[in-house]
């Protein structure tokens, strides 16, 4: 069963990580739906400049593109925090089954720790949603 430990010839302990692996792949493909809720959002306030709608309008999509920054962010954390995990105990092999979910939050917060306001801002796509916008304004 996955996670679980399995005697095999006596001593010999074989952790399966198959389910949280296959668990990890869907994950690193909710990617792609933050990426194309970033290229949506994008595109709406490019198009909200493009037709002169009001100031409001570019800031809520300016705060949705924080927003999904923060999410990238985030989701890429939990991935490496799992994934560090997971390579750790392979490479250990401890005789005793340890807390996955604990070491995983532990590992996560410890990331999460490291943020700071403006790290969201060097998410590609948000830089490049600002650019674009600044050089429509210039038109």
């Amino acid at each position: 069963m996955p996670g679980r430990s399995s005697t095999n010839s006596g001593s010999t302990h074989f952790i399966s990580f198959s389910g949280v692996e296959s668990a990890l792949s869907s994950l690193k493909s909710f990617q792609s739906c933050i990426s194309s809720g970033m290229d949506t959002v994008s595109s709406v306030a490019l198009d909200l400049v493009e037709t002169q709608t009001e100031v409001s309008s570019e800031y809520s999509m300016d705060k949705a593109m924080i927003e999904f920054a923060k999410m990238d962010r985030e989701l890429n954390h939990y991935v490496k925090a799992v994934q560090s995990t997971i390579n750790h105990v392979k490479e250990e092999r401890p005789e005793k089954i340890p807390d996955l979910k604990l070491l995983v939050e532990k590992k996560f917060l410890a990331l999460q720790d490291k943020n700071s306001d403006a790290d969201f801002k060097d998410n590609e796509k948000f830089v490049q949603f600002k650019q674009q916008l600044k050089e429509l304004k210039k038109q």
